[in-house]
């Protein structure tokens, strides 16, 4: 799911896309839909190297291909059961960060824990939260402040450096309410592309039949789909250990 920096009533349908390459860089989409109160911003914790500069993070605009996941997800046959599978330096005192407009969003690259300070206070976590995940001590942080009400977005997505480009990262931990319980509800679809170097294991993922280029959209992709390479997709639902997922 995610981090968010206030309460929401409810997140669902969570659809997340990550694609490997040969170079650190890893694509990363995502989507959900959710219900608040107020406006609020979504927090993605991603691995980048240490002392990464806040430009490092690229933005992506796909708010003309709001059917980004609807046109995935149809790159796979059907399943005769819809069962889940297994599962620097802190700038505190510096400017305000960038904000870039995207699509329906507005983004900031966060590229430390300290540098939150630099953001408007209702898109920060509450005081304390990220002293109970040490995880993300050397993390950057991908923020997208959202409008209140009920919404189904169209899809987040952005590149960005990895700290160990052998791992393929999925932001899954659960923060909706200001607390870090140890166990979370999941509603989740992950979806990937791997490059051919990647040291993986497909037990868990089901392949798509075709490669992607046979049913993506490929003019509206801005790049995030390689279209010779077949899709991974993975289900999780129920209750799971609250964190975040590497492939």
């Amino acid at each position: 799911m995610c981090c968010f920096s206030g309460e929401v009533e409810s997140v669902t349908h969570t659809r997340i896309f990550a694609r490997d390459f040969t170079t650190p860089l890893q694509f990363l989409a995502y989507e959900m839909q959710f219900s608040a109160m107020e406006d609020l911003a979504m927090i993605l914790p991603i691995p980048v190297p240490r002392q990464t500069a806040e430009n490092a993070v690229r933005f992506i605009n796909l708010d003309k291909y709001p059917e980004f996941f609807t046109d995935l997800e149809s790159g796979f046959p059907k399943p005769r059961s819809a069962n889940g599978l297994g599962l620097s330096k802190s700038a505190a005192q510096g400017s305000a960060l960038k904000v870039v407009d995207v699509g329906s969003f507005e983004a900031s690259f966060v590229p430390t824990i300290g540098d939150f300070t630099r953001l408007d206070e209702r898109f920060r976590l509450p005081a304390g939260t990220w002293d109970k995940l040490p995880q993300y001590k050397a993390f950057g942080f991908a923020v997208f402040k959202l409008k209140k009400d009920s919404h189904k977005v169209h899809p987040m997505a952005f590149e960005f450096p990895r700290a160990n480009p052998k791992q393929l990262f999925f932001p899954t931990v659960h923060i909706h309410d200001g607390q870090v319980h140890p166990k979370a509800d999941f509603d989740h679809t992950l979806y990937a592309q791997f490059d051919r170097a990647h040291p993986r294991g497909f037990g868990v993922w089901q392949e798509s039949p075709q490669p992607a280029g046979m049913f993506m959209k490929l003019d509206k992709c801005e790049g995030l789909v390689d279209k010779n390479a077949h899709a991974y997709k993975q289900v999780i639902k129920g209750n799971h250990k609250n964190e975040d997922i590497i492939a």
